[in-house]
């Protein structure tokens, strides 16, 4: 990934750059424990199209965990891993489409969200990228 500008030393993975279709499904918090949920048929296409909204399905502090199977594949794969406060894993296809108000509503608790960070790619309003750079625009 060219455009991922990563300041904030967060490990990253590129799985979902390399496939076109798959499945997803997360592991969420609930009262009862952890749940497996996995994403309904036609929101799997939406989610391959839209990377950075993969993180935005659940309240803040719910979501743990994203994995990805690649179609004709029996395997998942980690492209999002959450332990309390510290993101430990995202892969570069969701980083590089998170804006920030993606952040600064669910995750600015965890190590995602970060000024330095908001600064380094131009961040000026929450409709911003938070993970590549963010081009000014010139009034005409």
């Amino acid at each position: 990934m060219s455009k991922l500008i990563n300041t904030t030393g967060i490990p990253t993975v590129d799985i979902l750059s390399k496939y076109g279709k798959g499945k997803f499904r997360f592991v969420v918090k609930t009262r009862l424990g952890m749940s497996i949920v996995d994403a309904r048929d036609f929101d799997n296409p939406r989610l391959m199209e839209n990377p950075g909204s993969i993180l935005n399905g659940y309240k803040k502090g719910v979501l743990h965990t994203v994995e990805f199977q690649p179609e004709g594949s029996d395997y998942y794969f980690t492209i999002f891993s959450r332990m309390g406060k510290k993101v430990n894993l995202i892969d570069e296809t969701i980083l590089v489409n998170l804006k920030v108000a993606s952040i600064n509503s669910l995750f600015y608790n965890t190590n995602l969200y970060n000024q330095a960070q908001y600064s380094a790619v131009r961040s000026k309003t929450w409709e911003s990228y938070a993970y590549q750079m963010n081009e000014e625009v010139i009034a005409e």
